[in-house]
């Protein structure tokens, strides 16, 4: 299986050496990771996945061509929750990708967020073999809630590379995202123009600049001997406090989300960004590849920043209802408060905010989450547009 996978990554265009090869498999022969458990033979996909990545990939530039390739490969999972078993790999390997017709789809029923989950415990219980086609078991290709490649109108994605229908409540999967660059070059400067309603211009710091106005009149009334007069430096004095959805149906927004991040960071001297996804809970992070390890507990961002910080969130609001009402809704972990209790918990430590969806404004009204989120920020969320942009700061700046 291995050499399938070896020559998956060059496939991917990643600088992978025979030699890196064998190393990875002379770490598996030396029982570098450990056996699922005492009667089993295979790994835990977590620990086979930091194994591989540190023999085969030397350059962390690649990282994100490793983990996508090793995703299309592999349609593991990290077990969460009070579960404890792993999903072999080969229940969910791709073969076939369902396709239904509107009618066939609408005839598929859905289950309530508490069968669902308990549904999902019995299905560990039960299953010792691969499915596919099927309705019920954990598999691929079928109109089960539970796996991959078919479709159900409320399930639980496991093992998938990416969202196809956006119809699941939970994501079975560990997913790696991207940070934004704040580097991105503008093709307009459209965005720092709006942006520039929300200032506030100040003098504060170490004098390091030439105050020619105040020379030329020191020199004067100095009979004419030179009087070199400095003054700190004049910026914008706003500070912002950035919290942006990354990951998931956001894909589809980072070209424009970057060129946000990055006219923000031009703009504004006093500036704090953190990442989340879909819904904030209880923390956050600042590099999207150590999130699990280095993670902000939001209580401290809301301790640590005062009340004339603007808060600003950057996000589709596109998800599952349970992600923002439900405790344990959140697609990757079980939070133990729902999001709307962050929510409105950061829209209270600093009563200026606003919420910039990226989503055509057109289409908000069909989204149920999005409704939801609106009605939690009191309706401060605006389209990233121009208009919406500096209706937004407008609002900030009063």
């Amino acid at each position: 299986m291995l050499i399938d996978f070896f020559y998956s990554l060059r496939s991917a265009k990643l600088p992978v050496s025979v030699k890196e090869y064998l190393t990875l498999l002379e770490s598996l022969q030396e029982g570098v990771i450990g056996p699922m458990s005492q009667d089993e033979s295979g790994y835990k996909i977590d620990d086979f996945y930091y194994l591989s990545r540190t023999a085969l990939v030397k350059d962390e530039k690649h990282y994100d061509k490793f983990d996508r390739a090793f995703a299309a490969y592999f349609k593991g999972v990290e077990m969460i929750a009070d579960f404890t078993k792993d999903i072999p790999l080969e229940w969910l390997r791709k073969n076939l990708e369902l396709e239904l017709s509107p009618e066939e789809k609408a005839k598929i029923e859905k289950m309530g967020w508490d069968e669902l989950m308990a549904t999902l415990k019995k299905r560990f219980e039960e299953q010792k073999e691969r499915h596919e086609g099927g309705s019920k078991m954990i598999g691929t290709g079928g109109t089960s809630p539970f796996g991959a490649n078919g479709f159900n109108p409320q399930g639980i994605r496991i093992g998938q590379e990416k969202s196809r229908n956006k119809s699941a409540v939970k994501v079975w999967d560990q997913r790696a995202y991207k940070d934004y660059d704040d580097q991105q070059e503008l093709g307009t400067r459209n965005i720092k123009v709006a942006l520039r309603r929300l200032r506030r211009f100040a003098r504060e710091g170490h004098e390091d600049e030439l105050d020619l106005d105040g020379t030329i009149r020191s020199t004067a009334a100095n009979a004419g001997y030179l009087d070199i007069k400095m003054r700190p430096e004049r910026h914008n004095n706003v500070k912002v406090l950035l919290l942006m959805d990354v990951g998931g149906t956001m894909d589809e927004h980072i070209a424009r989300v970057e060129e946000m991040f990055s006219a923000t960071k031009t703009e504004f001297k006093h500036m704090e960004f953190y990442y989340f996804h879909n819904c904030v809970y209880d923390f956050m992070w600042k590099n999207n590849r150590r999130r699990f390890s280095e993670k902000f507990a939001t209580w401290d961002i809301i301790r640590k920043y005062n009340k004339d910080y603007k808060l600003i969130f950057i996000g589709d609001a596109t998800m599952s209802p349970y992600e923002i009402l439900q405790p344990g809704g959140s697609v990757e972990y079980n939070n133990e408060e729902a999001g709307a209790e962050w929510l409105q918990r950061l829209t209270h430590a600093f009563p200026k905010f606003a919420w910039i969806n990226p989503e055509p404004q057109g289409v908000w009204q069909y989204r149920q989450s999005i409704s939801v989120i609106q009605q939690l920020v009191n309706n401060r969320m605006y389209p990233l547009t121009l208009k919406g942009l500096e209706e937004a700061m407008r609002l900030l700046s009063k």
